[in-house]
C-alpha cells in the first residue's frame, strides 16, 4: 500500500468522522455553524501536519535511496572478494580431498577384488 493512498484514507476518515459526529450531536444553527469552522481549521492543521509528515518520507526516502546506490555496490565489492579469497583458501584442501577420495576408492576396489579371488 502507498503511503499517500493511506495517509489520503486516514484523513477522508478523519473528515467524515468530523461530520458525523457534528451533525449527530443536538446543536443550535450558531453552535454548529461554530463546531464545523472549529472542525475546519482543525483539519487545515491536520493536513499541514500530513503535508509536512509526507514531504520528511518523501526526503527520507531519497536519502535512503542515494545511500543504498552508494553503499550496496561496495558491499557487493568486497562479498565478491571475500568468496574469491575463501575459494583460494579452500583450494589445497579441496584437492587433497580429491586425492584421498581417490585413494579410497582405489582401495576398495583393490578390497573388492581380493575379495574375490579369495571366494573363488
Amino acid at each position: 500500500m502507498k503511503t499517500s493512498t493511506f495517509l489520503l484514507g486516514v484523513a477522508a476518515g478523519s473528515i467524515a468522522a468530523a461530520v458525523t459526529v457534528l451533525f449527530s450531536t443536538p446543536q443550535s444553527g450558531n453552535e454548529l455553524r461554530s463546531s464545523v469552522k472549529n472542525a475546519s481549521v482543525d483539519m487545515k492543521e491536520k493536513f499541514k501536519d500530513v503535508k509536512v509528515k509526507i514531504d520528511s518520507l518523501k526526503e527520507s526516502v531519497s536519502h535512503l535511496t542515494k545511500e543504498a546506490k552508494e553503499t550496496v555496490p561496495a558491499a557487493i565489492e568486497g562479498i565478491k572478494h571475500s568468496v574469491d579469497k575463501w575459494q583460494q583458501s579452500t583450494e589445497p584442501n579441496k584437492d587433497r580431498l580429491e586425492n584421498e577420495i581417490a585413494a579410497i576408492q582405489k582401495a576398495l576396489e583393490e578390497l573388492e577384488q581380493t575379495i574375490a579371488t579369495q571366494q573363488k
